[in-house]
């Protein structure tokens, strides 16, 4: 299991970036006002799924450069904590707008609703990026690997999927609140700033 203060750092992070609108809340607020809560928990099934596999294939590629080439941890460290620092420079310079098409999948399979959770989640570039800055700094070289990357994994499978909840159940109101004044801006501000501060602790820890 990680350090408590890692966790601690970790989690309220990784749930104010897993909760601003991207594309992944934008799907899911859309299929839930589209077709239901019910049926677009097959889309979030394959989107968890999906993070997942991005989340243990990065940790676990860094994991095998850091056992051969221990020194390179060091620049991936500091290059992980840059590209953190930018992504929350571009949240905080973020305009807040959210894109909602109004196409309607009532028609949509199951399995087609699963398939578009899971290819949305690994085809995501900026979803690898991210994981691939931010999840192996907090992994402990000291210790094995697979407790603190299943530790970690949950808190990120409970983040995505309670975000995701929200998006789909909260439908035409939470999108109203969304477009209202600079709610959006706030939100991204409260996620770049916890993303500028890990980045600053992830490269001069």
């Amino acid at each position: 299991m990680p350090d408590i203060a890692l966790l601690a750092v970790f989690l309220p992070t990784f749930f104010f970036v897993s909760i601003t609108p991207g594309m992944c809340m934008t799907l899911a607020m859309t299929l839930g006002m589209s077709i239901g809560v019910r049926r677009t928990l097959w889309m979030m099934g394959g989107e968890l799924i999906g993070v997942a596999i991005v989340a243990i294939a990065a940790v676990m590629g860094v994991a095998s450069i850091m056992l051969n080439y221990p020194q390179a941890f060091s620049i991936i460290k500091y290059a992980g904590g840059a590209y953190l620092g930018y992504i929350g420079i571009q949240m905080w310079l973020s305009k807040g707008k959210m894109t909602i098409t109004n196409e309607q999948q009532t028609q949509v399979s199951r399995i087609s609703l699963f398939n578009q959770g899971l290819m949305t989640a690994i085809s995501n570039p900026k979803g690898w990026a991210f994981m691939v800055s931010l999840l192996p700094p907090f992994i402990s070289a000291d210790k094995a690997v697979a407790p603190q990357l299943f530790w970690l994994l949950s808190i990120i499978l409970v983040s995505e999927a309670v975000a995701m909840l929200a998006y789909a159940s909260g439908g035409k109101s939470l999108r109203v609140f969304l477009s209202k004044g600079d709610n959006i801006k706030l939100m991204n501000r409260i996620a770049g700033s916890l993303m500028i501060g890990v980045g600053f602790w992830l490269a001069l820890g």
